[in-house]
């Protein structure tokens, strides 16, 4: 059986950027270094559901995307499929811009 995330409502899964070393080749512990805060859309949730009128308004993003965010959007959560892998899911209120 596969294990998989699947967003729900506005919410999207996002995979953040590596982190990149450094022009002068300093060594920073991982605790030490600032999180990426750009990555690509993994998945899509159906939509925020309108209570007014019972209709779902879709996300205007799509799987592949290259997204920014702000540095404490979101909540992490390891991939299931590979642990080594850290996700984030953010509501697409937390996604600043697309990355053309």
């Amino acid at each position: 059986m596969s294990k998989k995330i699947k967003p729900l409502g506005n919410r999207i899964l996002v995979q953040r950027s590596k982190a990149q070393t450094t022009k002068g080749g300093i060594l920073l512990p991982d605790t030490a270094k600032e999180k990426p805060k750009e990555g690509v859309v993994v998945d899509v949730g159906p939509g925020k559901l309108n209570e007014e009128t019972g209709k779902r308004e879709p996300v205007s993003l799509k799987a592949g995307d290259k997204v920014l965010f702000s540095s404490y959007a979101g909540t992490e959560v390891k991939n299931l499929e590979n642990e080594q892998d850290e996700l984030l899911i953010l509501t697409e209120d937390d996604v600043l811009g697309i990355l053309v």
